[in-house]
């Protein structure tokens, strides 16, 4: 069941995923929850916060890597140096 909720966790964009942890943290904030539900929304909370920080990483290692290729290789740079 852990694997499945992952799957469908990693398997959302990340502004569903960010929507759904606002909610999560308002319904949090009101008070107004059972104490076994809050643990569940918290719980929930939490692997939605793993999956949004695991998909910034990965954002941003591949913007790390579109910027390595727009940058000149030195061994591709003229040399402008005058004799």
């Amino acid at each position: 069941m852990a694997d499945d909720q992952q799957k469908l966790d990693e398997s959302i964009t990340f502004n569903q995923g960010l929507e759904e942890l606002e909610s999560i943290i308002k319904s949090l904030e009101g008070g107004q929850l059972e104490l076994e539900d809050s643990l569940k929304k918290y719980e929930r909370g939490v692997s939605l916060l793993r999956v949004l920080q695991a998909k910034i990483s990965d954002a941003e290692q591949k913007v790390t890597v579109l910027l390595g290729e727009l940058e000149p290789d030195s061994s591709d740079s003229i040399d402008e140096t005058l004799s």
